[in-house]
């Protein structure tokens, strides 16, 4: 349906790497990860930097409550990280998110409704609606 890669954004975790290299290969569309390498901060800071928007989509619940789910990715997350000693950028699942804006977009995503639930040891923002 036109989609012809998908955008990751692993940072060093190999196996996760070969994993959605060899699905993709699957589904005979390209990963693509502009990230793999990057020092975990200063990718951070660039990407906020550059305009781009991310919300908390999912969360190990021992290091996050429900107030993170659905906040954007800013630099009081940032700190967040850093005060609690969490990988920066969640490589190791602490946290994921869902990118609903950039430079790059034609149309911003907007989560219009959603709610926060936990399942096992994982909050996760439950996205009831959209809007583009």
């Amino acid at each position: 349906n036109g989609v012809t890669g998908m955008v990751f954004g692993d940072i060093y975790l190999e196996e996760h790497k070969d994993w959605v290299e060899r699905v993709c290969r699957e589904l005979g569309i390209e990963a693509i990860e502009p990230l793999w390498g990057q020092d975990p901060e200063r990718g951070l800071l660039e990407f906020i930097d550059a305009g781009f928007e991310a919300t908390i989509v999912s969360a190990k619940s021992d290091l996050f409550d429900d107030k993170w789910m659905g906040r954007k990715l800013d630099r009081e997350f940032l700190s967040h990280l850093k005060d609690n000693n969490i990988d920066l950028c969640g490589e190791n699942g602490e946290y994921h998110t869902f990118v609903t804006d950039g430079p790059m977009f034609k149309k911003k995503i907007k989560i219009t409704k959603s709610q926060p639930i936990t399942r096992d040891n994982h909050r996760f923002l439950d996205t009831l609606e959209y809007s583009l």
